[in-house]
């Protein structure tokens, strides 16, 4: 079985969690909801990769977030055959809630945990999220 390692990282501010809505214009997941991911790049750390998501896609800064909690590495099964997504899921506390999405992502809400089912996710998204609360 084919692994990849991303991170899913969530944004919360005022007992809201960030969401995205990821484009047309990405590989995988198009017009789906997610929390900010990404895949991690040859040997580098999860919480590397995390906070760089998070500058890129929601235009964030390093400075104006704080790491909550780092949750367990989770495999969900994957969309092609013979492979697996291994998620390294962070939780960040956000100081100033302006999002500026890049092209990766097309619209964003800031939620209540029990409204996460009203929206069409990537895989396991509730899950992930369960795992940091």
């Amino acid at each position: 079985m084919n692994s990849t390692r991303i991170v899913t990282a969530f944004l919360t501010h005022g007992n809201k969690y960030l969401i995205l809505k990821r484009s047309e214009k990405v590989k995988s997941m198009r017009n789906l909801w997610a929390g900010i991911s990404g895949i991690i790049e040859g040997e580098e750390e999860p919480i590397y990769r995390a906070k760089r998501e998070i500058l890129e896609e929601a235009g964030i800064t390093e400075d104006k977030i704080t790491l909550l909690k780092t949750g367990k590495q989770m495999q969900v099964e994957s969309q092609y055959e013979n492979h697996e997504w291994l998620i390294h899921p962070f939780l960040f506390a956000v100081s100033d809630p302006k999002i500026t999405l890049n092209w990766e992502n097309r619209e964003y809400a800031w939620i209540n945990v029990s409204d996460l089912s009203k929206y069409q996710t990537v895989p396991s998204l509730d899950r992930v999220l369960a795992s940091l609360l």
